[in-house]
């Protein structure tokens, strides 16, 4: 696969209709971006061998699942060159499903889902606050997401 690979109007269709929704049949894909089964095949396989497509993932309602509490944490790190260990050891913590290493006020943003409160303060208390390198968190407690969807791709 060249390094230098274009992405066209009908790679952007393909990638948007799929980010909606990764199980449709790539023949139902091919009807809407009016190109043949084969073609979404051949195509969706060139942006994988680039690394542009990482993944589908099924999305699951966790709260039907008793996963109640979503909550973001801003954390402190005591020196930003501990950064990779901290990482590490956030990686460990099963209920961490996001970090970001950011600028302005934390080093790191993280997201975490729990059952409860109690979870979550278990959680903060006995896995994430004794992490050497972490020097403080705070924490904000989703009350409801409003927003969660793929991004709409162009061609700028």
């Amino acid at each position: 696969m060249e390094e230098n690979y274009q992405l066209d109007n009908t790679d952007l269709a393909i990638l948007n209709i799929l980010m909606h929704d990764a199980r449709k049949p790539f023949t139902e894909v091919a009807e809407e971006v009016f190109v043949s089964p084969g073609t979404v095949h051949v195509r969706m396989r060139k942006m994988e061998k680039l690394g542009l497509i990482k993944n589908a993932q099924l999305q699951v309602d966790l709260a039907k699942l008793g996963m109640d509490v979503t909550a973001f944490l801003g954390v402190y790190l005591q020196k930003s060159s501990l950064y990779d260990h901290v990482v590490t050891a956030l990686k460990a913590i099963p209920e961490i499903v996001d970090c970001h290493y950011t600028t302005g006020a934390y080093s790191m943003f993280v997201k975490v889902i729990c059952k409860d409160t109690n979870h979550l303060k278990n959680i903060l208390h006995d896995h994430i606050q004794p992490i050497e390198g972490i020097e403080r968190t705070e924490t904000f407690i989703s009350l409801e997401e409003s927003i969660n969807r793929p991004l709409v791709l162009s061609k700028q």
